[in-house]
């Protein structure tokens, strides 16, 4: 489980961009965050993998407190067991599909006999075929098949968390449902605990669990297949098209989870 208490962070020492955040990431579960744009999901998302350090409150990821850790010890505890797919797949122009999927081994010296069998497995994990995609450069792939290759990308180092930044964005609505029915296969074919950072409402038919972050805040929390119904204020006006317009709740009490 992913445990995170009282984070906080600000860039100008002015706007909190996370202000006092709570949640708890079921273990084996996908779990979408969603807000409107300018929340700072894309930040939220970093701090858990320790790309930015928050300015106070706690990380916990298999009992580890990501915020105490060093790059060398993020490297060693944390990037090895983690997953991150970018919002544009960010592909390097210069390499090729092989080059591109296999990054991470070539990095560390391996020999590219030993590698190719790895990335050839891991794309077709994606549903790419290798002998057709091997040698091509992004520039010469489609906007989903780039999504493909990384995520067979991020498959290389086995990782139990994948944390993903808006994967869909840019893609049409038939590419985008093959993406998402792509991350529930990945989920559960190897129980990978799975945090998605998403505007697509589509997004709810697969992830098993909804939370919305609002002024640096998680204001709900609860199983995506009771999201239609709930009478949170902070929900029903999200997904009733006010996702990008200020949120205002006439409550008593709002709610903090």
């Amino acid at each position: 489980m992913i445990e995170i208490r009282n984070l906080r962070k600000t860039f100008d020492g002015v706007r909190w961009i996370t202000d006092n955040l709570n949640i708890n990431i079921p273990d084996g579960q996908m779990t979408c965050i969603i807000g409107r744009s300018g929340e700072g999901k894309s930040v939220f998302l970093k701090q858990i993998l320790g790309l930015i350090k928050p300015t106070s409150g706690t990380i916990l990821i298999d009992g580890v407190d990501v915020t105490k850790l060093n790059e060398q010890e993020l490297q060693q505890e944390i990037f090895k067991k983690c997953g991150y797919v970018f919002q544009f797949a960010a592909l390097l122009d210069s390499l090729n599909v092989l080059e591109n999927v296999g990054i991470t081994l070539l990095q560390r010296g391996e020999p590219m006999e030993k590698i190719k069998p790895i990335v050839e497995e891991k794309l077709s994990l994606v549903n790419l075929v290798p002998s057709e995609i091997l040698s091509k450069y992004p520039s010469e792939l489609s906007g989903g098949m780039r999504k493909r290759v990384g995520f067979a990308r991020t498959l290389m180092t086995n990782p139990s968390i994948i944390l993903y930044d808006e994967p869909t964005t840019g893609l049409d609505p038939i590419t985008a449902r093959v993406v998402h029915e792509l991350m529930y296969k990945m989920q559960q074919q190897f129980h990978i605990t799975s945090i998605v950072i998403s505007h697509d409402v589509e997004i709810f038919k697969y992830v098993d669990n909804i939370a919305l972050l609002y002024e640096g805040k998680i204001k709900f929390f609860g199983e995506a297949k009771t999201i239609w119904e709930s009478d949170n204020p902070y929900i029903y006006q999200f997904i009733r098209g006010l996702a990008d317009g200020p949120i205002q709740v006439e409550v008593a009490h709002q709610p903090e989870f």
